[in-house]
């Protein structure tokens, strides 16, 4: 009797077992694609943690999400941790207001070199930062 369907209480029948979902994620459409690689380079604003996030979930699911994602965490890895280094730096008397104000330029350059990518790749069209150092391939 194990595929037998039992009797709910309202007299419908219910399966024995539930099917359930793939185990493997759809991959994404090309809207989304585009749409999560614009997050990746949009999120610079809060530094490398969107990049790593979208990276790490999406990169198998789209390529151009996982090319884009990859250069923006790339890009805004290193002033991500140079930004955390400067904030300790200015706690320091007397001299840590020039590393706050480091910090500032630090995070605008990332903010700003973020949207002007999103924008580019919210068009479809692939983007290269400048200066980018590939640490992840």
């Amino acid at each position: 009797m194990v595929n037998e369907a039992r009797k709910a209480p309202g007299g419908q029948s219910q399966p024995d077992r539930f099917e359930g979902s793939s185990a493997a994620p759809l991959p994404l459409t090309p809207t989304e694609d585009r749409q999560w690689a614009t997050i990746a380079h949009f999120g610079a604003i809060l530094g490398c943690i969107p990049a790593l996030i979208i990276y790490s979930v999406f990169r198998s699911r789209g390529p151009f999400t996982a090319q884009e994602s990859k250069e923006a965490l790339n890009f805004t890895f290193p002033l991500t941790i140079l930004a955390i280094v400067l904030q300790l730096l200015s706690l320091i008397p007397v001299i840590g207001w020039v590393f706050a104000v480091l910090v500032v330029i630090d995070w605008l350059f990332l903010t700003v070199s973020g949207v002007r990518a999103g924008i580019n790749v919210n068009k479809s069209r692939p983007y290269r930062y400048g200066l980018n150092l590939r640490l992840f391939h």
